[in-house]
């Protein structure tokens, strides 16, 4: 029993921590011409309508346990640079979540299209909002709070997201933490818990190393 109420104070601790900004906002620039044209096809001359269009959302495989998120941001769709907006397709199989996060540079309105999500987010006074949605329903986070949507139900739910940044980032909340070398006695004295816990914690979140 020590064990789980350990777990259960260190996750607390985490909520607490979303309570503040997780990183410095910011905002896309203002361009001067009606698109950013990229180099390699020589300017606008050369450009049709091809350049604006992503395909990247058509169809999709359920995933069997994961969530999963399809991006379609500056960086996968080259046409949305300067005009400080993009998307994301957010697919829930029964009973699983996006984890707290945060996007830096960018508020996110999210469209329920399949299926049903618990979500919410903590503002910087540590208030927690909360609501369930149905297909059809719509919800904002703002810009750099912390915040999650859960799938609670038996079927999978299927969610589009907009941002008003061509390049809005995410800053994972238990990555951040446990995920990117903070000494473990610093994390262990942080959450009231102890080493052990956080070794646990920092095995099941640290990334994998990168390839060469």
């Amino acid at each position: 029993m020590a064990s789980v109420s350990c777990y259960y104070s260190l996750a607390l601790a985490v909520l607490a921590l979303a309570s503040a900004p997780m990183a410095a906002v910011a905002g896309d620039p203002d361009i001067l011409t009606d698109f950013v044209a990229p180099t390699m096809l020589g300017g606008p001359a050369n450009i049709t309508g091809d350049y604006f269009t992503f395909t990247g959302f058509r169809g999709y495989t359920m995933p069997v346990a994961a969530f999963a998120a399809t991006k379609a941001s500056a960086a996968e769709f080259p046409a949305l640079n300067g005009q400080s907006v993009s998307y994301a397709r957010l697919v829930f199989p029964p009973g699983t979540v996006n984890p707290p996060h945060t996007h830096p540079r960018a508020a996110e309105l999210l469209l329920v299209v399949d299926g049903a999500l618990s979500v919410g987010f903590i503002d910087t006074a540590g208030k927690l909002y909360t609501q369930d949605l149905t297909i059809g329903d719509m919800f904002v986070f703002p810009k750099g709070l912390v915040h999650y949507q859960n799938n609670k139900g038996a079927g999978p739910a299927v969610a589009l997201s907009a941002f008003g940044s061509a390049a809005p980032g995410i800053v994972s909340v238990p990555v951040t933490v446990f995920g990117t070398g903070v000494d473990d006695t610093v994390l262990a004295k942080s959450f009231k818990t102890d080493v052990p816990t956080v070794q646990k914690l920092k095995a099941a979140l640290t990334p994998p190393p990168k390839k060469p």
